[in-house]
């Protein structure tokens, strides 16, 4: 059995549990479903994009485009792999188009476009057409649009022979009565028209970055895709260090924010927040024996929240100073998916061994690559868990489980 965390709540006392629990399986978004709509037409821009989306995104930013045209893209599916969400890419699929994007399960990060059906996908490049239901994706349409270009690689398992661009590639299936036309690997003839007079035409289109000469395309191919360097001065999966109950440091800017820090001095570190929440009641006091406060109280707490950096600050309604951190891992499947983008943290015990120089981690630390049994060998075991849910109408993925230890609490899923 898998387990895999959603946020880490990082406090500075008794462990508790903050938002919506964190299911990991296989979601389907679907938006005015039974809509289904013809060929659509986006801008291809080789090694760069097609349409809104342009690689290297972050996956909250191709959402924000799919969310700001619903009846373009009225049917959404959203797929990874629910047993090691960090092992394959996570994919937003468009299956009315015949188009899907894939993101780097790490870095959460748009690394290639693939368009397996150009029947369902128009692609307008220098002012021309190319793909959808009227205007075949032929050899030698291909060619005669994008020019000359070094030869191909035929993939004799596969019968598929695939033409590279800088940061583009066309996959054309070869029949099979003309395989032995082609040897395995690179050749030099082109296949621009076979015996009987017919052109092969496109089955896959692939855009990926173009800064690397990785050839990308179908099969093994496509992995040899990657992320676009993040431009320089970028805090998109900024390292934070979380020194458990002293304070949050933010590596790049090289902010610090301790526990006990006023609402004014967060403002000063890390400017406005994205949203302030009052949080009404505090559903965990009740397990807390040295909590003076009556049961039925209403909880004054209120959060800031960082959606850009996936991080939400706690303050204490009546002291106005901080008192825990969450830090969210924005694995898909949780009900927080695509609210926050992931925080990189990075958490240890500041008194371990190991941080005793500046900048320095130990290698017992926690990240959001950890996998709860890696977790309680660095911590040990806490014992049960107290059930966190929603109900299934309000989240059909299934209860999460929250543990506590001294200054923090996990949320974890199991599989």
């Amino acid at each position: 059995m898998q387990a895999h965390r959603s946020p880490a709540m990082v406090g500075g006392g008794g462990a508790g549990a903050v938002g919506p629990p964190s299911p990991a399986t296989v979601p389907v978004r679907r938006r005015c479903e039974g809509t289904a709509m013809g060929a659509i037409t986006l801008d291809l821009r080789p090694g760069n994009g097609v349409g809104p989306f342009t690689l290297g995104m972050p996956i909250s930013d191709a959402f924000a485009q799919i969310e700001g045209q619903p009846t373009l893209y009225d049917v959404v599916h959203v797929k990874y792999f629910d047993e090691e969400p960090l092992k394959l890419d996570f994919v937003i699929s468009f299956p009315d188009h015949g188009f899907h994007l894939r993101f780097d399960p790490w870095s959460q990060r748009l690394r290639l476009i693939e368009i397996y059906d150009v029947k369902r996908l128009q692609l307008r490049y220098a002012k021309s057409l190319i793909g959808g239901p009227s205007t075949l994706a032929t050899f030698v349409a291909v060619y005669g649009l994008f020019g000359p270009t070094f030869p191909g690689i035929y993939d004799k398992e596969r019968g598929i022979y695939t033409l590279f661009y800088p940061g583009l590639s066309f996959a054309f299936p070869i029949p099979s009565q003309y395989t032995n036309l082609f040897t395995n690997g690179e050749v030099a003839d082109l296949p621009l028209e076979f015996p009987d007079g017919t052109t092969p035409v496109t089955c896959r289109v692939s855009i990926y970055d173009s800064s690397t000469d990785s050839k990308v395309g179908v099969g093994s191919l496509m992995d040899k895709a990657v992320v676009p360097a993040l431009p320089a001065g970028s805090l998109y999966m900024e390292e934070v260090h979380a020194k458990l109950g002293e304070e949050l440091l933010f590596t790049i800017g090289g902010q610090h924010i301790p526990f006990g820090a006023s609402p004014q001095d967060v403002w000063t570190e890390l400017g406005r927040p994205c949203g302030i929440h009052q949080k009404q009641v505090d559903q965990m006091v009740i397990h807390s024996a040295s909590d003076p406060r009556p049961r039925t109280t209403l909880c004054g707490d209120y959060f800031y929240n960082y959606f850009s950096r996936g991080i939400d600050i706690l303050f204490d309604g009546q002291t106005h100073r901080i008192k825990k951190f969450v830090l969210h891992t924005n694995f898909p499947g949780h009900s927080d998916f695509n609210s926050y983008m992931k925080c990189n943290f990075v958490i240890y015990d500041a008194e371990a061994e190991g941080t005793d120089q500046p900048g320095s981690i130990p290698k017992s630390s926690i990240t959001p690559r950890t996998k709860w049994e890696q977790v309680k060998e660095i911590l040990g075991d806490c014992g049960r868990a107290a059930i966190q849910t929603q109900g299934s109408m309000n989240n059909p993925f299934g209860s999460t489980f929250v543990y506590g230890y001294q200054n923090i609490a996990f949320e974890v899923v199991f599989n």
